[in-house]
C-alpha cells in the first residue's frame, strides 16, 4: 500500500488586500495565513510518514513570484526532502509564464536538481520509488490551446473546433502513455484541469478563456487507481472508483470561497483500489454581514445589532448594508468601526437605495384593472409624505383626464361642429381648452 498526501492550489502570495502588515514580522498577515496552511499540510505528511506528496499545481498567483514568496514555498517543501519523502510538483495555469510560452516557476527545482522533487510540466509518466514500493505517476499539466496546436492548423477554425482538435490530440497522447504503463504497478494520474462535471469556484474568474474542459471519460479509466486533480478551489469527489478528487485550495482566496471548507486529501493506494480521506485545515474565516435598514426608524441600532450578534472574532469581514440617502447621518461610523475592531480586517460597503426605486404596490400590479384616478388615489394613500398636496394632485389629475376626454370628443366631431356652428364652435373649443391647460399647468407646478 502506498500512502499519499494530495494538496493543490496553494496560491502563496495571494489575498494581501484582506490582511495588514504584521508589526512584529513586517509581513502581510494573509501571507502568514497561507504559509501556516501549507505548514499544516507538510506537518501532516511528516507525522503520517506518507510515501509520496502530490501537489496539483498553482503554487503562486503567477509565474514570477517575489523572492520572499518563493523562499517560503521552498522552505516548507524542503522539510519533506529532509525526511526522505518525495514530491511530484505539477505545473498549473498560474505557474506558467505567458500562457505556456517561456517556462514555469516550478521548473527551477528540476534545473537545480533538487533531490526528491519531480516537476510535471509535460504529459509523461514518472516511476517513483518510495519506501513502500514503486508507484507510477502520470503528469498532465495545464494545457493551453497553444501547447499542442500550431497557428496554421487552427486558422479559420472556431473556438469550439479548436477545443475539439485539442481534445483529439490529448486523447491520442494520453492513450500512448497508458499503453506504456506497468499493469501490476499502482498508478496515479496527476492533472491540473477543469473536468466537465466539476463545480466551479473562484478559479472561473482567474482563468477565463485560457483553457478548456476535459470530459470525465478521459479520466475515469481502469488503468488509474487514483486521479489527483488540481485547479478547482472547491473540494469535491467526482468519482468513487477510481477516486477522481479535487482537494480544493488550502486557503480562502476571496469572499467567493467564504462557505468552502479548505484542506487536503490523504490517500491509501493499492493496485485496483484507493481509500480517500479529506482532512480539513484550520484557516481564517471569512464573514459577510448583510442588512437592509431602508425601512428602519433607527438604522444605526439595527446595523450595530447585526455586527454584535455575528461571530467576527479574527475573521475577514465585510459589512454590506442597504440604506436610504436621508438615513446616512443616522449612522455613527466611529462606533460601528469600534464594534468591527475585533475582526482581523473589516470593510464597510453601503448600498444607497433610491427613494424612487420603491417596490410596486400589490394593488398596482399586473392583472389589476384600476381606473387612472383610482390608481392615483391608491398610490397617494401609500405615500404619507405627499398628504399635504394629495388633494391638489387629484384635482389637477381630474383636469388632465377631462382635457383628454374633451380632445377626443372634439377630434371625432370637429367636422360636424364646423359645418353647423361656424364661429361658435371655435369659441367654445378655445374656452374649454383654456380651462384644461390651466389645470394642467397647476399639476406641473405641484
Amino acid at each position: 500500500m502506498i500512502k499519499l498526501l494530495h494538496l493543490s492550489d496553494i496560491h502563496l502570495g495571494s489575498g494581501f488586500s484582506h490582511g495588514y502588515t504584521n508589526p512584529k514580522t513586517g509581513l502581510n498577515t494573509r501571507f502568514e495565513d497561507f504559509v501556516s496552511s501549507l505548514r499544516q499540510c507538510i506537518d501532516r505528511a511528516i507525522v503520517d510518514q506518507v510515501d509520496l506528496v502530490l501537489f496539483g499545481g498553482d503554487a503562486f498567483p503567477d509565474a514570477t513570484p517575489p523572492p520572499l514568496v518563493q523562499e517560503a514555498f521552498a522552505r516548507e517543501f524542503r522539510r519533506l526532502g529532509d525526511v526522505g519523502i518525495p514530491t511530484v510538483m505539477l505545473v498549473g495555469n498560474h505557474d506558467q509564464y505567458a500562457q505556456g510560452q517561456g517556462g514555469a516557476s516550478l521548473c527551477i527545482y528540476r534545473t537545480l536538481g533538487v533531490p526528491s522533487v519531480i516537476v510535471g510540466d509535460r504529459l509523461t509518466t514518472h516511476l517513483v520509488e518510495t519506501v513502500s514500493g514503486p508507484v507510477q505517476v502520470m503528469t498532465l499539466p495545464w494545457l493551453n490551446r497553444s501547447t499542442l496546436l500550431t497557428r496554421p492548423e487552427t486558422e479559420g477554425l472556431s473556438m469550439t473546433q479548436i477545443n475539439e482538435l485539442l481534445l483529439s490530440r490529448l486523447r491520442v497522447a494520453l492513450e500512448g502513455e497508458i499503453r506504456q504503463l506497468d499493469p501490476d504497478c499502482p498508478t496515479v494520474l496527476l492533472a491540473h484541469l477543469m473536468a466537465d462535471t466539476a463545480s466551479y469556484g473562484a478559479e472561473r474568474f482567474l482563468a477565463v478563456g485560457k483553457g478548456f474542459t476535459v470530459p470525465m471519460a478521459l479520466l475515469c479509466r481502469p488503468c488509474f487507481d487514483y486521479v489527483a486533480l488540481g485547479h478547482v478551489h472547491r473540494h469535491q469527489v467526482l468519482n468513487d472508483q477510481p477516486p477522481i478528487v479535487y482537494p480544493g485550495s488550502i486557503e480562502r482566496v476571496d469572499f467567493g470561497e467564504e462557505a468552502e471548507e479548505k484542506g487536503f486529501v490523504r490517500v491509501d493506494v493499492t493496485r485496483g483500489h484507493a481509500e480517500v480521506e479529506f482532512c480539513p485545515l484550520v484557516v481564517r474565516a471569512f464573514r459577510t454581514l448583510r442588512v437592509n435598514v431602508t425601512e428602519e426608524d433607527d438604522p444605526h441600532t439595527v446595523v450595530m445589532q447585526k455586527v454584535q450578534s455575528a461571530d467576527i472574532q479574527d475573521a475577514v469581514v465585510r459589512l454590506i448594508y442597504q440604506i436610504r440617502p436621508d438615513q446616512l447621518d443616522a449612522l455613527n461610523m466611529a462606533e460601528l468601526q469600534k464594534a468591527l475592531a475585533i475582526a482581523h480586517t473589516a470593510t464597510i460597503h453601503p448600498e444607497l437605495v433610491s427613494q424612487l426605486a420603491r417596490p410596486r404596490l400589490p394593488e398596482l400590479g399586473l392583472g389589476q384593472g384600476l381606473e387612472p384616478l383610482d390608481a392615483l388615489k391608491t398610490y397617494l394613500g401609500h405615500r404619507p409624505e405627499l398628504a399635504d398636496v394629495s388633494t391638489d394632485l387629484l384635482t389637477a389629475a381630474q383636469a388632465l383626464i377631462a382635457q383628454d376626454d374633451l380632445e377626443l370628443t372634439f377630434n371625432s366631431t370637429e367636422s360636424e361642429f364646423k359645418e353647423g356652428s361656424g364661429q361658435l364652435y371655435d369659441e367654445t373649443v378655445s374656452d374649454r381648452r383654456s380651462v384644461c391647460e390651466s389645470s394642467a399647468n397647476q399639476l406641473r407646478l405641484i
